[in-house]
């Protein structure tokens, strides 16, 4: 039990700072798009844009899903004592 915890707590971790990278990439990298830009400015754009989306997307499911199975385990914890 006390192993799933520490894996649950492990996953969350992953997922925040996967979640903060996914983050990075679409204020900073991407940032606001230009106004007139070449056709390499507007790939390297969305190019960052589709980044930060996808570790977003999965930085934030895993965060979730790992907060969940965590709070199942200590409510499960606490019901064994």
């Amino acid at each position: 039990m006390n192993v799933l915890k520490k894996i649950s707590s492990s996953v969350l971790i992953a997922g925040l700072i996967i979640l903060v990278i996914g983050l990075y990439y679409l204020v900073i990298k991407a940032g606001i798009p230009y106004q007139d830009p070449t056709p390499e400015l507007q790939i390297q754009y969305t190019v960052n844009m589709k980044i930060g989306e996808i570790l977003s997307g999965l930085g934030f499911c895993m965060s979730i899903v790992a907060g969940i199975c965590r709070i199942v385990l200590g409510i499960i914890g606490k019901k064994k004592k």
